[in-house]
């Protein structure tokens, strides 16, 4: 069975790069460890200081043994000007 999250938070406008880096870095090491039955994306909205991330993971989150998503998190409160929020979801469709 498949869990999804919608994670939702603002950064300073003077950390706004450096938390995109950080999220590549992420990707970068996803790609190296492929993990199976994991979708993720990340979107920086318009505004260019929120950015919102969506999981879809079976029953471990493969994000949780990632160094880089640990590096990641490390600093994410004091980038921030909006914590993150998490929030359980349903999809309701999709197209891949």
């Amino acid at each position: 069975m498949s869990k999804s999250v919608v994670v939702r938070y603002r950064v300073r406008p003077d950390a706004a790069d450096e938390n995109a880096q950080l999220v590549k870095e992420v990707y970068a090491a996803l790609a190296e460890v492929a993990p199976p039955d994991f979708r993720y994306a990340t979107y920086r909205l318009a505004d260019g200081v929120t950015f919102v991330h969506i999981a879809t993971h079976g029953e471990q989150n493969p994000l949780t043994t990632l160094p880089a998503f640990a590096e990641f998190q490390r600093d994410l409160a004091q980038r921030c000007v909006e914590l993150p929020a998490p929030s359980d979801a349903t999809i309701v469709g999709a197209y891949e």
